[in-house]
């Protein structure tokens, strides 16, 4: 478990915005060289395998700013990186939040 922060560039990104009143991610594609603002994330256990949730700002040569859920399809040009162990009595676990459809946290 743990967190990750990091800059650098993209060749191209594809980045998700979740419509809640539908329930569904909607991706925007944006196909061309792009500067990583920032990017946060956390890692934690979904079905048993490491998940990496991350959300990222990007920006364009005109200063203008994109942002929303990292998905597959983003192609990395340079990066740095921090990957920050968390040390817990308990692994974070994602379980299906019925309310928003989305597998989250709990709050127990």
């Amino acid at each position: 478990m743990g967190e990750v922060r990091a800059l650098g560039a993209v060749t191209q990104a594809r980045v998700g915005y979740y419509n809640q009143a539908e329930r569904q991610y909607y991706f925007l594609e944006l196909a061309r060289p792009l500067e990583i603002v920032s990017l946060i994330g956390n890692i934690s256990l979904k079905d048993g395998k490491s998940m990496v949730h991350a959300h990222l700002t990007l920006a364009d040569a005109d200063g203008r700013a994109f942002g929303g859920h990292l998905a597959p399809g983003t192609l990395v040009f340079a990066c740095e990186f921090i990957l920050q162990e968390y040390e817990a009595a308990a692994p974070f676990l994602r379980r299906m939040d019925e309310p928003t459809g989305l597998f989250l946290w709990p709050d127990d």
